[in-house]
């Protein structure tokens, strides 16, 4: 290896020449000093030219070397494990995994073993399986997140309070006065969360309101945080039963700013078997814990401020394994269950909302047919597991 030293010797010495040469260019002033300068022609200018260079290849080398050595000093060792699990992500840097970027979030899932590889949601679970595979985690089955739209108050049930001629932009619009919405809850339909969408899973409707298109969303929250009214939320999927309004305001006063908001009249938390939904500050809040999507307060609200997301709804059918214990008729909500004890029972299609209930409490699981079904028994197996494993500890433990 070159002498470094060897190389800071060579340059000093190159920079005394220099500076012998000038001396011969400029004037010495002082005692015993020269006069004048020698004149042009006697400069040697191939000699100068030859010095510069030599004392430029000398900065540059010493530098070079120095520049090298603290690179090799102060290098930071990458998992190769990194740029592996970086192959596998959808690089939209999201931000739907809660890291900044694609690399900090490969970085952590690699070093920490905290962090699921599943928490790329664009990615999808082909991913996940792989960063399960490279990291030797086990690649968790994650609800998807779907982004909600908490506001129906489109250009023909809402009023607005003046005529917006800005920037075509909900957060320019909210400059101007808050927005021109009469609800100031609502959402300003100009677009925002659309231009936001990396996906392009928001569209804006003719009527001024935000489309989700559900094939395409990832729940990565980039229409959450752009938009200044805070009426996009992103939820499990599971949850399709909610209040699609946020205003705060009375009931009067939301009436006369919005035909379809809610107005607090509790109605909903009456008729809902679960307690799920609570009256806070003028606004029905449905605790989606609570909530068993089975639709009775989307049937019996009088402003329908809440919404189903459910598509279509299936009517409750009895099968054969039905033993007329008679629960489904003392549980259904509508009375759509009927028939004599110890013979099977039947479900009225016209009275039938599709809630689940009647399946949910049928001992004899001989009810299918509704939306939830099949979720609302895998749901009971994993409860009885559960309580089945924590008797066998607890007698165990005794």
């Amino acid at each position: 290896m070159y002498d470094i030293y060897q190389i800071v010797t060579d340059l000093t010495g190159a920079l005394q020449h220099l500076a012998d040469l000038t001396q011969n260019l400029l004037p010495q002033v002082g005692v015993g000093g020269e006069i004048e300068a020698k004149p042009a022609n006697e400069i040697d200018a191939g000699k100068i030219l030859r010095s510069s260079l030599v004392f430029l290849f000398g900065m540059s080398t010493v530098f070079g070397f120095v520049l090298a050595f603290a690179a090799k000093k102060f290098a930071v060792k990458v998992d190769p494990r990194v740029e592996q699990v970086m192959g596998c992500l959808a690089h939209a840097h999201c931000g739907a995994c809660g890291y900044a970027g694609c690399e900090q979030y490969a970085v952590a899932v690699v070093n920490d073993p905290a962090v699921s590889p599943s928490l790329c949601t664009p990615a999808g679970e082909k991913a996940a399986s792989k960063i399960a595979a490279i990291t030797g985690k086990k690649a968790e089955i994650l609800e998807p997140m779907y982004a909600r739209v908490m506001c129906q108050g489109d250009v023909n049930k809402a009023k607005t309070r003046y005529k917006y001629e800005g920037v075509t932009d909900c957060r320019a619009a909210v400059i101007a006065g808050g927005g021109d919405k009469a609800c100031v809850y609502g959402c300003l339909g100009y677009g925002t969360c659309e231009k936001a969408c990396p996906f392009g899973a928001i569209s804006m409707n003719e009527a001024g309101l935000p489309v989700v298109d559900e094939g395409k969303c990832t729940g990565c929250r980039k229409c959450e945080a752009a938009c200044p009214k805070k009426v996009i939320e992103v939820l499990p999927a599971s949850k399709r039963v909610l209040v699609t309004c946020h205003s705060r305001d009375k009931g009067p006063d939301t009436k006369k700013a919005c035909q379809i908001g809610c107005i607090g009249c509790g109605i909903c938390a009456k008729v809902c078997p679960f307690d799920a939904p609570k009256i806070d500050r003028n606004l029905s809040v449905i605790n989606v814990e609570k909530c068993k999507v089975c639709g009775l307060c989307v049937a019996k609200c009088p402003t329908k401020a809440i919404t189903d997301f459910i598509p279509a709804r299936g009517k409750a059918t009895v099968g054969d394994k039905c033993i007329g214990c008679g629960i489904c008729a003392k549980v259904c909500p509508v009375n759509a269950a009927s028939g004599e004890a110890k013979k099977r029972h039947t479900i009225d299609a016209g009275k039938c909302v599709g809630c689940g209930i009647c399946t949910a409490k049928c001992p004899a699981q001989a009810i299918d047919g509704t939306f939830n079904a099949r979720e609302v028994f895998a749901a009971a197996a994993l409860k009885k597991a559960k309580a089945a494993e924590k008797a066998a500890e607890a007698k165990t433990s005794a």
